[in-house]
């Protein structure tokens, strides 16, 4: 098998042929390494690279095996994490220069568990600055959607959906906030996972918004998203909030069969008005597809969905201008123009506001789990449209900020941010650019196994998985 090949593998492949010594640990690094060397320069999905740590815990993984050790799941598998997670002695920036310099002394809890699950940090992968950023130029370069080098990703979790869908690692963490790993993953063809806030630990996670940030993985397939989130998931004393709950073998819930499992789809987040046309088409035929597998699929309607949107940029917005309150007063030109004009504007937000915003939230998450009582699982577009050009925005008057406020509370994704439940996006199909558009999949609280369930039916039924972009040194 040619270095080519080999990082055409998934992970769980990955993992078993490791485990049964058919790959060595070593050769699989070097070949993930000698495919960042040959189309990072341009894709940009790293902004560090480990490759001298790496291939040294490759070595000792695979004198690990020869000795006959005992291994995790996730043994000798390349993996790169978001630059949001701390690494220890591995510089950590958010995705800002303010932390160009950042080196922690500790790794954030889930690269923690991820490493004693067998995993070799690969790298430190790009985004937004401090995961809210978008519109503003990448600190680190503009990272490339690997199916169209004029577009971009969106973000924030962009390297990490740039690194998957190139074959660049293994598989990816990420940080979702209101659909910072979804719209990425969704918008390169892969799977993207929002876990139940709580059920992955914080620790070391430079934070954007206490209420709504979760960890989760970033993979190419289903399988591979189960198999990681079990390893990260589970209760951390570091970090209070996490969840008790014993975490299940989601592997072992794939492949259930999902006939009779009610499925609603969120009419609110099919307005044609909101969604592209072809976007539309792909996640109606999706539907259809799980009536085939056996699925009872319905139209529901939430109408309280069209008065989120505000309510998640209020919140959203003041937990990031209090994080970051000091650097916006001393050093406010290191900040992207638009980011320091949000949070500069989040800052003066009146407290009424700020409590009239946790009041909608509130109502919204006991109408939205409610609707778990009729349907097992919810599905919806993950994103409005397909990848878009690269291109950055104007300095916006307040005129142009209101207006796109205004369409706020179509974006798929804040649903399950707002409520904390879980939110898969799977592969779906392609426009006619042959730009990929995903499937959201969402579940109640802890029903994971649900959702992995359904989207590995669903994955397992259609040919968009196996799709990979095809990536030749002309190109750069």
């Amino acid at each position: 098998m040619d270095h080519e090949q080999l990082t055409q593998l998934t992970a769980t492949e990955l993992a078993n042929l490791i485990a049964s010594k058919q790959l060595s640990p070593v050769e699989v690094m070097e070949a993930y390494l000698e495919r960042i060397e040959c189309f990072d320069p341009l894709l940009n999905a790293y902004i560090t690279v480990c490759r001298e740590t790496a291939l040294r815990e490759a070595y000792r993984a695979e004198e690990a095996i020869m000795r006959g050790d005992e291994i995790g799941p996730l043994h000798g598998l390349p993996f790169a994490v978001k630059d949001q997670f701390e690494t220890a002695g591995i510089r950590t920036t958010a995705g800002s220069t303010i932390l160009a310099d950042y080196i922690p002394s500790r790794d954030a809890t889930a690269v923690t568990r991820a490493r004693r699950a067998g995993a070799i940090l690969l790298g430190k992968l790009n985004m937004t600055e401090f995961a809210a950023g978008l519109g503003d130029p990448f600190k680190y370069g503009e990272p490339k959607n690997p199916w169209d080098l004029t577009r971009g990703v969106g973000g924030s979790s962009s390297g990490s959906a740039v690194a998957i869908a190139a074959s660049l690692c293994a598989i990816s963490l990420g940080e979702d906030t209101g659909g910072s790993m979804r719209q990425p993953a969704a918008l390169a063809g892969i799977v993207g996972v929002r876990p139940t806030w709580s059920l992955v630990s914080r620790c070391g996670m430079l934070p954007l918004c206490w209420s709504m940030d979760a960890a989760g993985p970033m993979t190419r397939t289903v399988e591979d998203a189960a198999l990681f989130l079990r390893a990260i998931a589970g209760h951390d004393p570091a970090d209070p909030q996490t969840s008790r709950r014993p975490v299940p073998d989601y592997i072992k819930e794939l492949n259930r069969s999902i006939a009779g499992v009610r499925v609603g789809m969120v009419a609110e987040l099919m307005d044609e008005r909101f969604v592209a046309g072809e976007i539309l088409q792909r996640v109606q035929e999706a539907a259809a597809q799980l009536e085939q597998l056996g699925a009872i699929v319905e139209e529901v309607s939430l109408p309280l969905l069209a008065e989120v949107g505000p309510a998640m940029g209020i919140i959203s917005g003041s937990h990031g201008a209090f994080v970051h309150r000091k650097w916006l007063r001393e050093r406010p030109e290191d900040f992207g123009p638009i980011l320091r004009r949000r949070w500069l504007a989040a800052a003066l937000y009146p407290a009424q506001v700020y409590h009239k915003a946790t009041q909608i939230r509130a109502s919204f998450r006991q109408a939205w789990l409610a609707l778990f009582q009729e349907y097992d699982v919810l599905i919806s577009p993950t994103t409005r449209g397909v990848a878009g050009k690269i291109h950055y925005r104007s300095f916006a008057n307040t005129r142009q900020e209101a207006e796109r406020a205004s369409t706020w509370p179509r974006c798929p994704t804040m649903a399950a941010s707002l409520a904390g439940t879980p939110a898969m996006t799977v592969p779906c199909g392609f426009n006619k650019d042959n730009l990929p558009i995903g499937l959201q999949i969402m579940t109640d609280r802890f029903r994971e196994d649900l959702m992995f369930n359904v989207g590995y039916a669903f994955a397992q039924s259609v040919p968009w998985p196996t799709r990979r972009p095809s990536l030749a040194t002309s190109e750069f």
